[in-house]
């Protein structure tokens, strides 16, 4: 099994990932504002997407993650989208990424990891930050497979399982993974309640010791939680694994899930201060999710810069 993400951290060290696709979307008038979310964009804006993701490699993002987060074949189908178009606006994801990746290598290995959010972002009910919402195994499985299936037939390097809030859905989805897709591996991004718990409250540790026995799975962390969050959560992930850690935080703002809207917070701390305090805990593949920009990803790509040229020094 080849592990694509494993062999560019060991070639570079540090690794810096992409950020929102959603703000950058909306800036560029995509109204992103009902149940597709970003994955709205598909429809009828995918040159959109190609440049929200130039503009992150542009940044010096070593990683992108394509815009499937929301994009499930239940979800376009309860638009009243047929399930064959279903399945090719996904890997379309996955193309305006190959697009963008091919206009920015110059001749520079960059990752493409295939969104896999949770089943509470079909819900659209801000159940992603709760995991409150309960499936069988089976069906958890039934849900995921037909994207997982159309990142990984479209050329995904790695899958980005991400937000994930829910212990059950995280081991239907590892388990997917190890029957399923024996060639492809992924990082589990979680999400959690504190440092010690997933949003479910079930506790770190045994989440962590549950995806440190597999091979496929090349990283583990947080994502979509404040700033202030990461360093605890680091601290506590980092003592229960030896595998890469990986990191991508909000920007600072403050999410509303009911009204989805976000309340400016100028308060907020910036990477550029953070980053040396994330690495120092372990971190190796550092991003942002809402709300961050190229502006955040380039001042992440400058922090990581220093410290790789202090590791090689």
């Amino acid at each position: 099994m080849r592990a694509p993400l494993l062999e560019l951290l060991n070639e570079r060290k540090l690794l810096v990932l992409d950020g929102a696709m959603a703000t950058e979307l909306e800036k560029a008038g995509v109204d992103t504002a009902n149940e597709l979310w970003s994955a709205t964009a598909l429809l009828d804006a995918s040159k959109k997407i190609t440049e929200v993701h130039q503009e992150y490699f542009n940044a010096g993002a070593d990683i992108a993650i394509t815009n499937t987060y929301q994009a499930t074949k239940q979800a376009f189908m309860k638009q009243g989208i047929s399930a064959d178009e279903s399945v090719a606006l996904i890997k379309q994801a996955v193309f305006c990424a190959q697009e963008a990746r091919d206009r920015a290598s110059e001749n520079k290995k960059l990752l493409l990891a295939g969104s896999i959010g949770p089943y509470g972002a079909f819900l659209a009910n801000g159940s992603e930050y709760t995991g409150n919402y309960h499936l069988s195994i089976k069906s958890f499985q039934d849900f995921h497979y037909p994207r997982m299936q159309a990142l990984f037939e479209a050329g995904a390097d790695l899958f980005a399982i991400e937000t994930q809030p829910n212990f059950v859905e995280i081991e239907a989805v590892t388990e997917l993974l190890e029957r399923k897709f024996p060639k492809m591996t992924a990082w589990v991004a979680l999400s959690i309640k504190d440092s010690k718990q997933l949003c479910d409250g079930t506790p770190l540790k045994k989440v962590v010791k549950y995806l440190d026995q597999f091979e496929s799975i090349s990283a583990i962390g947080v994502n979509c939680t404040a700033m202030e969050n990461i360093t605890p959560a680091l601290n506590e992930i980092h003592s229960l694994t030896t595998k890469p850690l990986i990191v991508y935080p909000n920007n600072g703002d403050i999410y509303d899930p009911i009204s989805k809207k976000w309340q400016v917070n100028d308060k907020a701390q910036k990477f550029s201060d953070l980053v040396p305090t994330w690495i120092k805990s372990g971190a190796k593949i550092i991003g942002g999710c809402c709300r961050t920009t190229p502006h955040d990803i380039r001042e992440i790509s400058m922090a990581l810069t220093h410290v790789r040229s202090e590791l090689t020094s």
